[in-house]
């Protein structure tokens, strides 16, 4: 049997955005846009690589504004994630799974990332489906970190 250091924890949220489903998905599918809201509050993102098509890869580098505030997965101050588009379909889905580099078990292990972009009157109805978030990363922390994603989305969406 495998030896898996992930809690197989699955993390969940969701959030209402006045926006198109098609508007939210291709700020995802662009690096520009992307760099600019995914980073949660305190943290500036870098993009390395980029490929979004199935099958393509993605590196992206979140580093703590604040060197203080928390400690890294990767570095000191930040955390960069390998990733790969596992499944991509316009304007409904978007699923990665991607590793952290860290020498820290605790953080190792594929988490996926699921993103769903649902259609509603009021606009669209965005969520988050965590799976194997490693057991380094504490709950609350993920989901006020993927909580305060949405809230960027939403404002960069308002903007576009």
């Amino acid at each position: 049997m495998e030896n898996n250091p992930n809690s197989g924890r699955i993390d969940t949220v969701s959030k209402v955005i006045d926006a198109s489903p098609q508007t939210l998905y291709q700020a995802f599918m662009d690096s520009n846009s992307l760099v600019k809201w995914l980073p949660p509050e305190g943290m500036r993102g870098e993009i390395s690589l980029f490929e979004p098509v199935v099958g393509g890869r993605v590196q992206l580098t979140l580093t703590y504004e604040d060197e203080h505030a928390t400690q890294g997965k990767t570095t000191e101050n930040s955390d960069t994630l390998e990733g790969t588009f596992v499944e991509l379909i316009p304007n409904q889905k978007i699923v990665e799974a991607g590793v952290f580099e860290s020498d820290d078990s605790a953080f190792a292990g594929n988490m996926v990332m699921t993103w769903y972009f649902e259609e509603l009157e009021q606009g669209a109805k965005v969520t988050i489906v965590a799976e194997n978030v490693p057991k380094g990363i504490k709950k609350d922390d993920h989901i006020d970190g993927l909580n305060s994603t949405l809230e960027n989305l939403e404002r960069f969406a308002k903007k576009s």
